[in-house]
């Protein structure tokens, strides 16, 4: 895979410009995108991502300051896509049992 340096220690660009960190398969908007679901820490995203180093999730999380707008936009972008898909998949076998028996 060619990556491209982008000025920011630790991350890259892959051949679609798709911001990484450096030496993972971790994607910046990944990173970010628990960050925000979660409300995690940089500690927190370092507890529960022990491969990466602060170094690495400050560095990521200083790109996407730096890129908010941009990443902002892909992360809408992704969760209008999961939301069509839900809605064309329908609810699972699991979830329409337990709502005929009320119990959700």
């Amino acid at each position: 895979m060619s990556l491209v340096e982008t000025g920011y220690e630790h991350i890259v660009l892959d051949k679609m410009g798709i911001p990484m960190i450096e030496g993972t398969s971790m994607k910046v908007i990944e990173l970010v995108m628990e960050k925000l679901a979660y409300r995690w820490s940089p500690e927190e995203l370092h507890f529960q991502h022990p491969y990466l180093s602060l170094g690495q999730i400050h560095s990521a999380l200083a790109y996407y300051w730096d890129h908010s707008e941009e990443i902002d936009k892909e992360i809408s972008h992704c969760l209008k896509n999961v939301e069509k898909l839900r809605k064309r998949i329908g609810p699972s076998p699991l979830v329409a049992k337990l709502k005929s028996q009320d119990l959700i």
